[in-house]
């Protein structure tokens, strides 16, 4: 008999129900395509400011000291310390390796580019027209602007991603290609590798793609490319890392300087607890949090004699953003469930008046109030589980159809699959919330019904 009540319910108040259920349906639909871009926004603002480069930047500890005497610097220009190409791979062993997504070595040494001497001419079948040398040389020239060559990685597979300078600072604008790291057929010397230059000194010299210049000890360098970024990477010379350390003459590569990008979390005041002066158990918390001061804090455990810091421009725009569009989601959702509530508390009310003359008669025939709720409470139940399994559905969709859209690259817009945002754990969370939102709003409506005296509804009705 109870099951009729509630089928026969469902079937001679339709237009109440479907009132109702589609009330339900559109705040679920709000609240899952909010949460389900709010599960994958992180890592899509992060890519999004990717643009403002690495959050993280690795130095030698003995660079950060100033050495001084008398007032003056005595510190040389390259900082006079390294760190070993070969640590780098520790950091795939922090606590946080998996947020990493990016890193960027850097060698850097100081130097000028001078023509080329006529006795290198005329000795040289194929002259190169300049050449580079470092301070240190003995050819260097005084007056000359100086001219950085600078080592990257270029496309490197770094544990399981490939990554470099490309991926670390996607505002460069390429002529040409990007140099290989592997070892070349020398055409003008013993040793040759691939390098790019910057636009302002390409320009400057005269030089394009398909030159040549001397590199000093018998070591040719091939540009390849021409690279525009607007600072002061247009005046160096960029070669990479692994083709030179190839050179049968060179030395084991130190690295001055290492970019990293890492997923975190944005700051709050726990972020910027200083570790050795908290309890062991705050200490343990703050470490296993993706705090950009935590995982800097893991890079020089795991990197002996480095400094790593945040790059507080970076994690600062990240975090007001995503705070502020995670703030907006909240209250997007919670207005939408809202509406929902109010409008099935009034189709509800809407019902309990259509049907008092049921409810007398039930009352009147033995019906405790108990049964009675639970019969109100049952088709409320039902419409919330099939409008929150419809919501969720729906609110996959949307959210797939807004991220492909919102975080579009170029003005192309990127095909996101519903896959991708269809998340399982959300659906019982999307149907609770379906329940709770049905039951608060129809809970008004069944206390006045419960509070009704059978006898008078029935002798008005009479």
């Amino acid at each position: 008999m109870f099951f009729r009540l509630l089928f026969e319910s469902f079937y001679r108040q339709r237009r109440r129900k479907l009132l109702a259920g589609v009330a339900i349906l559109l705040g679920t639909t709000a609240v899952t395509a909010m949460l389900a871009l709010a599960t994958t926004i992180g890592d899509r603002i992060h890519q999004e400011l990717a643009v403002y480069g690495a959050n993280i930047v690795v130095t030698p500890q003995a660079d950060t000291l100033d050495v001084k005497v008398g007032g003056v610097n005595l510190k040389p220009a390259t900082g006079g310390a390294y760190l070993h190409e070969s640590d780098l791979a520790k950091l795939r062993g922090i606590f946080w390796a998996n947020n990493i997504t990016g890193v960027s070595p850097e060698r850097r040494e100081d130097g000028t580019v001078i023509a080329a001497e006529s006795s290198i001419r005329e000795t040289n079948p194929d002259p190169p027209r300049y050449i580079w040398t470092s301070n240190t040389s003995s050819e260097s020239q005084r007056g000359t602007p100086p001219v950085s060559f600078v080592g990257y990685w270029f496309q490197h597979p770094f544990g399981g991603i490939i990554t470099g300078a490309p991926q670390l600072h996607p505002w460069w604008k390429l002529e040409g290609r990007w140099p290989s790291e592997h070892s070349v057929t020398p055409h003008h010397g013993e040793f040759s590798v691939e390098i790019l230059l910057g636009a302002a000194l390409a320009q400057r010299l005269g030089l394009k793609v398909g030159d040549w210049v001397s590199l000093g000890s018998m070591t040719e360098g091939d540009i390849v490319g021409i690279v525009h970024s607007g600072d002061a990477t247009e005046q160096q010379i960029l070669y990479a890392l692994d083709a030179l350390r190839l050179n049968p003459s060179g030395s084991s590569m130190g690295i001055s300087r290492v970019e990293i990008s890492a997923r975190t979390k944005p700051e709050d005041a726990f972020a910027n607890s200083d570790p050795d002066k908290l309890s062991p158990k705050q200490r343990d918390i703050w470490y296993c949090r993706p705090y950009a001061n935590s995982i800097a804090y893991q890079i020089r455990e795991a990197i002996p004699g480095a400094n790593a810091e945040q790059v507080r421009r970076v994690e600062q725009s990240e975090g007001t953003v995503l705070q502020r569009i995670s703030g907006l989601m909240w209250l997007i959702s919670a207005a939408a469930l809202l509406a929902a509530g109010f409008a099935v508390s009034a189709a509800m009310a809407t019902a309990i008046l259509e049907r008092r003359a049921e409810i007398g008669l039930m009352r009147s025939l033995g019906a405790s109030r108990g049964v009675i709720a639970l019969l109100f409470y049952s088709e409320t139940g039902l419409l919330a589980i099939l409008a929150g399994g419809c919501g969720y559905l729906i609110g996959s969709g949307l959210a797939a159809w807004l991220g492909a859209r919102i975080f579009e690259s170029d003005g192309v817009v990127t095909a996101i699959h519903l896959s991708s945002v269809l998340i399982p754990a959300l659906l019982p969370v999307v149907v609770g919330l379906a329940l709770l939102v049905a039951i608060a709003g129809s809970t008004p409506a069944i206390r006045t019904a419960l509070a009704m005296d059978p006898s008078a509804i029935l002798r008005a009705d009479a």
